[in-house]
């Protein structure tokens, strides 16, 4: 399995047409799972405000090939093709989401420690959702100044929500997401184990391979980072 994540700048009213609904696997060959959503910049405000028109698309594929298909010939991957996408291989996982294989690695340990992508995916409880963006928010305005972190994103079509960030080591990321008791995404995991904020979420480590196209002129990914990858 691998998985991609695809940002574009669509416009308003392309964007309707995108969140209308996420690719099927019925109708798409080698599509695992797929969502689409809103995406907003982390960390910038207390409230980040989702960019108008920009869009976002995050799928579990069976295989390069499959998603190559996808790219060639499906009306959605046109309509992204002009922002940016990337390619990753999962390295660990903790939760349980759609399209994620049972026999992805577990253990908290990954012995290979180089640049990584990070995806958490979740879907929200309606009744929790008040608690879970006034939690959330407190470590998404810290991530921002997370060592090592070079990017993040988050995306949402309630009730599914995610983000995506991208960081210089593997050791960074857990630094972030298992750091002090009291730092901000700790406290999250606290609170959200003490009573659930979500009835499906995932938190997925990743090595990114592929990264092609921009978003405000730019690749996200640092392009030294793929002779290291």
């Amino acid at each position: 399995m691998i998985a991609s994540v695809h940002l574009a700048d669509v416009g308003f009213p392309a964007s309707l047409a995108v969140l209308r609904k996420a690719p099927k696997p019925k109708d798409v060959p080698g599509l695992r799972h797929a969502e689409v959503a809103v995406a907003a910049p982390l960390g910038g405000s207390a409230l980040p405000a989702p960019q108008v028109g920009r869009v976002g698309l995050i799928a579990f594929w069976e295989d390069d090939a499959a998603l190559d298909r996808f790219l060639d010939g499906h009306r959605l991957a046109q309509r992204l093709g002009g922002g940016w996408r990337i390619r990753l291989e999962p390295l660990r996982a903790f939760g349980a989401f759609p399209g994620l294989p049972a026999d992805v690695a577990r253990p908290r340990t990954v012995t290979e420690d180089g640049p990584a992508a990070v995806l958490t995916l979740g879907r929200f409880k309606w009744h929790r959702a008040v608690p879970f963006f006034r939690t959330s928010r407190k470590a998404e305005l810290a991530v921002v100044d997370a060592p090592g972190l070079a990017w993040a994103m988050g995306m949402a079509r309630p009730p599914f929500v995610a983000t995506c960030s991208l960081w210089e080591s593997g050791h960074a990321a857990a630094g972030y997401a298992y750091g002090p008791s009291d730092a901000p995404h700790q406290a999250a995991i606290d609170t959200d184990r003490a009573k659930p904020f979500h009835r499906q979420e995932a938190f997925i480590r990743f090595r990114p391979y592929d990264s092609v196209g921009r978003l405000e002129g730019k690749n996200p990914l640092p392009e030294r980072w793929l002779s290291t990858a």
